[in-house]
């Protein structure tokens, strides 16, 4: 599950689109065959046919419906092996093609397509296999937490046609397949001793029992059929609605009950106690397998929270300027209560929220192509957070759209706890989640016809939050966050993301509390409790997944500045940041050789 998870990308920011509904990538031409790139081609062609069918959820996010109909089989051990003998064949075939034989740009995909399949292959090794699929469910990233968005009718599941109906009840089947495997799978982890902590499992127990006191009609799962499109007949909309009630009330909530009941009444009095991996059999080299896997470097989980202990001492430094900017005379901690406190800072209702968030995208576009050559095609559009999964949702998130248009990319604002959504951070938020974050990223990669599905859709965390953790630093540039609380904002997201290098470790890796992270959280930034209670328990439920924004955004920085230093008066932002977005989500490395190449070039 949790490697499909990676492919989807399914964390709180996104989710990846397809070129066109129902087509798959080209494969080699008459003329390129026998060649090195036509064997490239080829390859790439016959690994994302085969990965889509394997993983149909993945075409479905991308939105190829030739798979609709299904869910997918994420738990049984054939799952496990054909993606391990997939990923075997994969780097078979990629070490029989002559790289050097290749363009430039078809050896930057063959480095991340190599890449990425051999970290994919580590992570299904038996040891790590054995350590995460026996906790198939947390409350944070796992199939029980989206799929309901999924099949709400407002998200990237398609309700146009008989068909699409059809096959939403199709993989509603699937899904009360899915939960009875995972009971199976976690009764596996009760007698290995690999279990989830209790932290996770009440959380989930809390997130199930929400669901399930939707009950039928209320259900999210029925939100399709209380409205039709057109073209659906009212003999059809009848029936379609009565067989969703009946699958709602015959086979997921008993589905849902049935795991519900067991996590709480077999399964929490087993749980663990601790928080961090290292106390779990097995637990250390999985973590050291996440670190690399998320920041795509070989980074030691000591070499990184010493990282993050650097970071968070810059950053103080800095908000004490800002501290000081706006005359406030205490001291740091004082004034971080104060921006948690004073209600002036609180919006007083979900539209000023709304409202702002418009202006500043106003503000924001009017200043882009000083910045951006490549800006996307696909529309953003500005929602709040869905009810049934606001409380465990971070502040803001992003959703892409597909490259046709038939679907925008969404930024969604959380409204749950409104007083701990503070203004002085919405400009930065935006920064990240929309333009010029992963809006762009994630849309000019797959708008972006030349390069293969596995790069226009796939990625790396790294890069990807990477990236929109450095857009947050072209405020100035962008005309957001210069005033000094807007300021203040925006070192509290950078903040945030350098505590996470630290507190995501520290858990881990060294054995820190729930309560310890929470507490450093608040010690050294103006977050609030709601949401650094909901970061460490994000960190608790998907370990290392956390690190990679900072590494990222440091690298890019790094290799921007190293770009400056050498083209001088010669360096066009636009044009770097070109090289950066426009061949999809490279791991650091390959990303480094890229922009290596260009300065080199450039000179």
């Amino acid at each position: 599950m949790r490697h499909l998870l990676a492919a989807l990308l399914v964390v709180p920011c996104l989710v990846m689109a397809s070129p066109s509904p129902g087509q798959g990538p080209p494969s080699a031409t008459p003329s390129e065959a026998g060649s090195a790139g036509g064997a490239l081609k080829a390859l790439f062609h016959d690994s994302d046919e085969a990965n889509l069918q394997r993983n149909p959820l993945v075409g479905l996010y991308r939105g190829h419906l030739r798979y609709a109909d299904r869910l997918g089989d994420f738990l049984s051990d054939a799952y496990i092996a054909a993606e391990r003998a997939a990923a075997e064949s994969d780097l078979r075939r990629l070490a029989a093609i002559d790289r050097a034989g290749l363009t430039p740009v078809d050896r930057i995909a063959y480095d991340v397509f190599q890449n990425q399949s051999e970290i994919a292959l580590r992570g299904l090794s038996p040891d790590i296999v054995a350590a995460t699929i026996v906790r198939p469910i947390d409350h944070f990233n796992t199939l029980p937490v989206f799929y309901p968005d999924i099949a709400s009718g407002q998200s990237v599941a398609p309700f146009a046609t008989l068909v699409d109906y059809e096959n939403n009840l199709k993989r509603h089947r699937e899904y009360a397949v899915f939960l009875d495997a995972a009971i199976a799978r976690f009764r596996e982890g009760m007698k290995s001793g690999v279990v989830q902590p209790k932290l996770v499992v009440r959380n989930t127990i809390e997130q199930f029992d929400a669901v399930i006191a939707q009950g039928v009609e209320g259900s999210t799962f029925y939100g399709p059929v209380k409205t039709f499109p057109k073209g659906i007949q009212l003999a059809d909309q009848k029936r379609l609605r009565s067989a969703h009630a009946a699958i709602i009330r015959d086979t997921i909530l008993p589905a849902e009950t049935r795991v519900r009941d067991f996590l709480a009444k077999e399964y929490l009095p087993v749980a663990r106690d601790s928080v961090g991996l290292s106390a779990m059999p097995g637990g250390e080299k999985l973590y050291a397998y996440l670190v690399e896997s998320n920041t795509t470097l070989p980074l030691a989980a000591d070499e990184v929270h010493a990282l993050g202990l650097s970071e968070v001492v810059r950053i103080l430094g800095e908000m004490e300027t800002q501290k000081k900017a706006v005359g406030f005379t205490g001291p740091l901690p004082e004034f971080f209560t104060s921006l948690r406190t004073d209600k002036k800072f609180q919006p007083k209702s979900a539209k000023e929220l709304r409202d702002g968030y418009l202006a500043i995208e106003k503000r924001v576009s009017a200043r882009i192509r000083e910045q951006f050559s490549l800006v996307p095609k696909t529309p953003l559009d500005i929602r709040p957070e869905p009810p049934y999964k606001e409380k465990g949702a971070a502040g803001g998130e992003y959703v892409a759209g597909t490259p046709d248009g038939s679907r925008h990319g969404v930024f969604y604002y959380n409204t749950y706890d409104l007083a701990s959504r503070y203004t002085w951070g919405m400009e930065t938020l935006f920064l990240h989640e929309g333009s010029p974050g992963h809006h762009f990223q994630i849309s000019i990669a797959q708008e972006n016809a030349a390069l293969p599905a596995f790069m226009r859709f796939g990625g790396n965390t790294a890069y990807v939050e990477g990236w929109a953790l450095y857009a947050e630093s072209l405020w100035k540039e962008l005309d957001v966050a210069a005033e000094p609380y807007q300021r203040m904002g925006g070192l509290s997201d950078e903040m945030l993301r350098a505590m996470r290098l630290v507190v995501d470790t520290g858990i881990h890796a060294k054995g820190w509390t729930r309560d310890q992270g929470v507490d450093y959280m608040l010690a050294n930034s103006p977050m609030s409790r709601t949401d650094a209670v909901a970061e460490v328990e994000r960190y608790i439920a998907m370990p290392g997944q956390a690190l990679a924004y900072k590494i990222g955004q440091l690298t890019i920085l790094r290799l921007k500045a190293k770009a400056q230093a050498a083209l001088g008066a010669r360096f066009d932002p636009r044009a770097f940041h070109a090289q950066v977005l426009d061949s999809g989500a490279l791991p650091m490395p390959v990303l480094e050789k890229k922009i290596e190449d260009w300065i080199a070039a450039s000179r």
